[in-house]
């Protein structure tokens, strides 16, 4: 398989985690959004990453549909969303949650930085950054000394720490250090594990 997109991207990375936690080889080809669009297009017509180009060559396109797939193949037993129940319900709630603050996020991120000075919406971003800041507040308080949902590991916890480490690196002002201390603990302690120490973000 080849993944496409850059680990900068949570969601291009937190798919290259699952994989490793699968134990699904694949080739990472870390083409950027910004410089090699036309590559990215190539496998997306929508120009967005990840891409998940399959053995057989079919191509699959945004990050939830191919964690679903992912998850097919590795069989319920393995699966990182639970197939039913409130487990299942919790993880893709703290989902929700998770991709809502990332897009929240990076729309005031983009604001700010892709527009001249004198036509940035500053109310417009400030309240993009309000909701992200309330997210990450509910997913603080989420947050255990173990995992988000159940005993095991979930797509709860590998989306979460691929967010956290996004907003560390790309948008420090939204997650400045002691603000949210279980989720820095969280991601601290997952930092080891090599579903995220091989899948290293690169600004």
């Amino acid at each position: 398989m080849i993944l496409v997109g850059r680990y900068l991207s949570p969601y291009t990375r937190r798919v290259g985690a699952t994989l490793k936690i699968f134990g699904m080889p694949y080739v990472h080809k870390p083409a950027s959004t910004i410089t090699e669009r036309d590559v990215i297009q190539s496998h997306n017509p929508l120009g967005r990453v990840p891409a998940l180009v399959l053995d057989d060559g079919e191509t699959l396109i945004e990050s939830a549909a191919i964690l679903d797939h992912l998850d097919e193949v590795a069989g319920p037993a393995k699966a990182l969303i639970p197939t039913k129940g409130i487990e299942r319900r919790r993880v893709l709630q703290i989902l929700a949650v998770a991709t809502g603050v990332l897009d929240k996020a990076v729309a005031g991120v983009y604001e700010r930085t892709r527009k001249s000075k004198d036509k940035v919406d500053e109310a417009w971003a400030t309240r993009q950054d309000d909701q992200a800041k309330g997210g990450l507040a509910a997913l603080e308080a989420a947050c255990t000394p173990s995992w988000f949902v159940g005993a095991r590991m979930t797509q709860a916890d590998v989306t979460v720490k691929c967010v956290v480490d996004f907003l560390k690196a790309a948008a420090p002002a939204l997650f400045p250090t002691g603000a949210y201390p279980r989720l820095e603990a969280f991601a601290q302690r997952l930092a080891p594990h090599p579903a995220f120490a091989e899948t290293p973000i690169e600004v």
